[in-house]
């Protein structure tokens, strides 16, 4: 309709209902999307490895590094999350946990995940290596295919012991933080690398006790499954009884001091605690938390590391 120089559009209600429903339909697109990149691992995933960029220097660790590195870490940690779940589209279906991502319930196909992998990778390499350094970019990816790939397509179908070998792709931020800012790999890294590989399996194993019926019914040879839940708690508690000690290694090398010392002891008592009670109740929610505190547990252990790391720096500027 035209009235003096203005022109009015009239849209019928039909096409009103038709706008409405294309406009959620695309929300709804972004949201499954959205869900395929795992964005809660993916925070603690970036955040270990912004923790690993702080810890490298004694200063500001600089501002290409710390955004364009992050965003590389996170891009490559997301294209990862997205194959994982392209790979195990078939078992996510038979697992009540998983049974209503996007791609099981076929909101989205294969090769649209695919491509969305895809441009993250390539995003994720380019960000790296031309504006951070080589060396992230390859550590980045190696860590990528082996947690997409190697752990996702073999180690998890073929191993009870999958997590534990695979952890190693987990426990790579840290060292891909240091090196964004050094471009070397320093042993102080490789510290924070193992504290994660040994927190990896308790943590997870924690969840495949809870989710054991799921993993069963997919094939999926997890260690609660092939082996039962006690020797799985019994190893529980073994790795958490090798990981205490293990978070102490940054105070012993000088690295962080008597704040991140009490701090480790502190939370890794509890840590403990939970895997000796693990042993003795059989409370079915016990496990998930379990895996819930681990979460905690890793989160406020390094952010102990950061405060810890500038509290000496203020000290040694007085």
């Amino acid at each position: 309709m035209r009235g003096g120089n203005r022109v009015i559009f009239l849209i019928t209600k039909d096409e009103q209902t038709l706008l409405s429903a294309g406009i959620l339909q695309s929300r709804s697109a972004l949201r499954d999307f959205f869900e395929l990149t795992k964005p809660k691992v993916v925070v603690l995933i970036v955040f270990t490895a912004i923790v690993g960029m702080f810890l490298a220097v004694p200063g500001w660790p600089g501002l290409m590094p710390l955004t364009i590195g992050s965003l590389g870490i996170s891009l490559a940690a997301a294209a990862a999350a997205v194959i994982n779940h392209v790979l195990d589209a078939r078992i996510d279906l038979l697992m009540s946990r998983t049974k209503n991502r996007p791609l099981p319930q076929g909101r989205l196909s294969d090769f649209q995940a695919l491509t969305f992998a895809a441009i993250l990778c390539v995003l994720s390499m380019l960000m790296l290596g031309l504006l951070v350094n080589w060396l992230t970019a390859f550590l980045t990816f190696s860590s990528l295919i082996g947690y997409a790939v190697i752990y996702t397509v073999f180690l998890k179908r073929a191993t009870p012991q999958n997590i534990v070998i695979g952890g190693a792709a987990g426990a790579a931020p840290p060292v891909l933080g240091w090196t964004a800012v050094t471009g070397e790999i320093h042993t102080d890294a490789l510290i924070l690398f193992m504290i994660i590989f040994m927190w990896t399996p308790p943590h997870f194993w924690a969840l495949a006790i809870s989710q054991k019926d799921d993993y069963e019914r997919a094939g999926i040879p997890m260690l609660p499954v092939t082996h039962g839940e006690k020797f799985t708690r019994q190893h529980i508690l073994l790795y958490t009884t090798l990981l205490v000690p293990i978070t102490t290694a940054p105070y012993l090398t000088g690295m962080s001091g008597l704040i991140y010392l009490s701090a480790a002891i502190l939370l890794g008592t509890k840590f403990l605690l939970y895997a000796i009670r693990m042993q003795k109740d059989s409370d079915p929610k016990l496990p998930m938390q379990v895996f819930r505190f681990s979460i905690t547990y890793l989160m406020l252990l390094f952010l102990a590391l950061l405060i810890d790391h500038y509290y000496i720096i203020r000290l040694g500027a007085w």
